[in-house]
């Protein structure tokens, strides 16, 4: 599961694009004659919101086999439902390649407007994106990422050095702020040889770094339940004092918050990955579980926003750019009992 960023409360992201009003709202010159710059600017990104060309999405993803590629399905229908002038063409998901790649040679064949593309493997279903994008469809790639850019015409997704960064700024914080000195800090990771992963141990491990900490010990926990319950029961047997746990999913963390609750233990706090509305709900009520470092499946939603744009040949409207960026990152946000409720709407189910 990943660089400039908007708002997902703003411009486009989670919710309703706004107009270009905003940058219309001063004039340039004393003479109010004179044609104001800054509206002709506006303008040209128009209310993305109305109605335009009729546009025809084409959708590919693995298999739902875990809450927050469940969640990406559901955030991509939810967008397209959003707008009348769009034909939303979901494929049959799956976790095998080749049936991938089938799925998408066939939204090709069909002749879809757009092409909103999650592969298994960026590497693997690169070819077929550069067919459909040689073919004239243009196509938005979303998280795991085609080492080609000539197989994508935008590209969106999370941050997962950023998910580190966040993760080890709440840790680093708050250790320092309790004046604990050489902390024992736990680090459960997802899959440890996949690039997003490490680039999240790598952006904790400078956070914390800038505080005068580092990793105690970490181990990977295979992105399920079973295997994050059977690590964290490992880790907390062979550590009799934590200060500090960071849990890369919160799909995982189901299974080592019952680990902990099952251990009795108490005495540390403990971050999690990604904003799954179980994670919330553990926040908001109190307990290990303080913080969880957001990697949103709502830029499935935002891939579908994207994809309408490209369609119709429309920029941003916020943004003063006619075209729509080639890169977005969405910054990962720390979500706390103070601003939960806020962010509980956004969350997944695992």
């Amino acid at each position: 599961m990943t660089e400039s960023r908007l708002s997902r409360r703003g411009v486009l992201f989670g919710g309703a694009m706004i107009g270009a009003g905003a940058l219309t709202a001063g004039c340039t010159s004393n003479d109010e004659k004179d044609p104001a710059p800054a509206a002709q600017v506006g303008n040209a990104g128009g209310d993305n919101d109305k109605p335009g060309k009729q546009v025809t999405i084409g959708f590919s993803a693995p298999a739902a086999d875990h809450g927050w590629i469940g969640a990406i399905a559901k955030n991509a229908q939810a967008a397209a439902k959003q707008y009348s002038d769009v034909t939303y063409k979901p494929v049959e998901p799956t976790n095998d390649i080749n049936q991938q790649i089938s799925a998408v040679e066939s939204l090709i064949s069909q002749k879809v407007g757009v092409l909103v593309l999650l592969p298994n493997d960026g590497e693997q279903l690169n070819q077929v994106a550069r067919k459909a994008m040689d073919a004239g469809i243009p196509v938005v790639n979303l998280d795991r990422i085609f080492p080609d850019k000539l197989s994508y015409r935008s590209w969106i997704g999370g941050d997962n050095y950023g998910m580190g960064v966040a993760a080890g700024h709440y840790v680093g914080k708050k250790l320092k702020d309790k004046g604990v000195a050489k902390p024992v800090i736990l680090e459960i990771q997802g899959i440890a040889t996949l690039p997003l992963t490490q680039d999240r141990s790598r952006g904790f491990a400078d956070a914390l770094k800038t505080y005068g900490f580092s990793v105690t010990a970490k181990q990977d926990a295979k992105f399920t339940v079973e295997s994050g319950n059977q690590v964290a029961s490992n880790l907390l047997q062979a550590h009799k004092k934590i200060d500090a746990l960071w849990n890369h999913d919160d799909d995982q963390g189901v299974g080592v918050l019952a680990a902990i609750k099952q251990a009795g233990r108490k005495e540390f706090f403990m971050v999690g990955g990604a904003g799954s509305a179980n994670a919330m709900r553990e926040i908001k009520a109190g307990g290990v579980l303080e913080a969880t470092v957001t990697y949103s499946p709502t830029m499935a939603g935002s891939a579908i926003k994207v994809a309408r744009l490209l369609g119709q040949g429309r920029g941003m409207g916020d943004l003063v750019e006619l075209q729509v960026p080639q890169s977005i990152t969405l910054a990962s946000e720390t979500i706390t009992k103070d601003n939960v409720d806020r962010y509980l709407p956004l969350g997944f189910e695992s």
